[in-house]
This record gives C-alpha cells, structure tokens and sequence, in this order.
C-alpha cells in the first residue's frame, strides 16, 4: 500500500507529464454537470473510441453512468478560469452560470473551447479511486487555437 509521501511523490513525478486541459460534461436530470480532468485520450482509431478517468467521488460520474454519453470540451489557452470553476465542488448550476454552452446529441458542449467530442460511454471500469470511462465518438468538432496545458502544477500555454 502506497504511504502518503509516496501519493505525494508521485503526484509530482507524473506532473512532469504534460496534459491537456478538458472539462468532461453530462446532461442530467437536474440540468448540466461538469468536471476539470486532464486524465484522457485517445483510445482507437478503428472504432473511434477514447478513455477519460473520473474520480469516483465526483458529482458528473452517476450521471454519466445513469445517461451513458458525456462530452469532453478541450480547453484553449486562457481558459484557466473555466479550468478553475469546473474542478472546484460548487454547485453544478454555478459551473455554468455566466458561460455559453449548447447541448448536442443530449450533452452539454461549451461554446468557446479548443475543440469537444460527444461519446456514448462503451464501458466503466474501475481504476482505483477513479472510474476508467471508454468513449465511442458520436460527434466531434474543432475550432482553431492554442490549447491549455497541465505541467509541474500549473497551467502553461504553448505558441
């Protein structure tokens, strides 16, 4: 069993890895949810499929379990404060108060990121103190720009 120095340890050994930033959406019975997450990837080309991670206690995962589909919104540079709300545990209606989002195939996508992806859920699997989601892609659309980045605990832009 892993000591809290060792979490710690590598906490800051795989933040040497950088990430994308993404918030994950759901649409549920009390409106939209939302979560940060840097814990995702591509999966399959053939079929189109990626893998997102969720931790188990968070507010979006039974929706995206009780819906089966969630979006994944790839956040562009100088979205650090997007990255800020939909990480924080304010109430979901919060996370989207104030910013523009439109719902397609039943998920909410944020209006102004990098690029999003709607995926009916393939599969749950368990991964710890998170969830392991496999994604197949329904719909996908990119925009143009410079994405956020995750490197040694902070957030990093690239260009």
């Amino acid at each position: 069993m892993a000591t809290e120095a060792d979490r710690q340890r590598f906490r800051v050994v795989m933040g040497h890895f950088a990430t994308g930033v993404a918030v994950i959406t759901a649409q549920g019975p009390g409106g939209p949810a939302g979560l940060t997450a840097n814990a995702l990837c591509s999966l399959s080309l053939d079929p189109l499929l990626l893998l997102a991670c969720f931790e188990n206690s968070a507010r979006t995962l039974p929706i995206v379990r009780e819906t089966g589909r969630f979006g994944i919104n790839v956040l562009r540079s100088g979205q650090d404060e997007t990255s800020g709300v939909f990480a924080s545990k304010v109430p979901e209606r919060d996370k989207f108060a104030g910013l523009a989002y439109t719902v397609r195939d039943g998920v909410p996508v944020l209006d102004d990121t990098l690029a999003w992806l709607v995926c009916d859920v393939r599969e749950l699997l368990p991964g710890g103190d998170h969830t392991i989601a496999t994604g197949a892609v329904r719909t996908m659309h990119l925009r143009g720009g410079d994405p956020l980045v995750w490197f040694r605990g902070a957030y990093r832009t690239i260009g």
